[in-house]
């Protein structure tokens, strides 16, 4: 294991295996190109950290859009998933930069540019769609709301149905 100082998680230790490469690095930060996927606990499902390891000042929040918003559907360039490297049957991971701010009924997140990572390459990158109908700055806080009650009904009628 190694360790290493964050700004917003203080000493981490990580597996340099599970370090994902983005190649060319993220828009604006090119030179961290090591991340690691990091969450909360091994239950969450929704909001996810990338955590360079070249630069511990630099982390983005990720969201699985997919739990809020199941018929996303980014479609982008056949050379862009390419450079992810051998697919076999491997799901992408596929994910959204989100920012949360102060007042969070302000979260955005970009639904135009999705982070994709290949597991089995261990390499990712952000991809922008080919098509205009989403949004750099989708504001998610109300879908998010919609999300939660849908699953709080969901729970109930499931309960009832037992």
């Amino acid at each position: 294991m190694k360790k290493m100082e964050t700004k917003h998680f203080g000493e981490i230790s990580y597996d340099p295996e599970k370090i994902i490469h983005f190649p060319e690095g993220l828009p604006g930060f090119p030179e961290d190109q090591h991340f690691l996927l990091m969450s909360e606990n091994e239950d969450e499902e929704l909001f996810f950290w990338l955590q360079s390891t070249d630069n511990g000042n630099v982390a983005f929040t990720l969201m699985d859009v997919y739990k809020v918003l199941p018929d996303y559907d980014p479609q982008v360039e056949e050379e862009e998933i390419a450079a992810l490297g051998e697919l076999d049957d491997t799901p992408l991971l596929i994910y959204n930069i989100v920012v949360i701010p102060e007042y969070v009924r302000h979260m955005r997140v970009n639904l135009l540019a999705p982070v994709v990572i290949n597991l089995n390459t261990g390499i990712g990158k952000q991809i922008i769609c080919t098509s205009n109908e989403y949004a750099v700055r989708f504001m998610i806080f109300e879908e998010l709301e919609r999300a939660k009650r849908r699953l709080a009904e969901e729970k109930a009628n499931a309960g009832t149905n037992a």
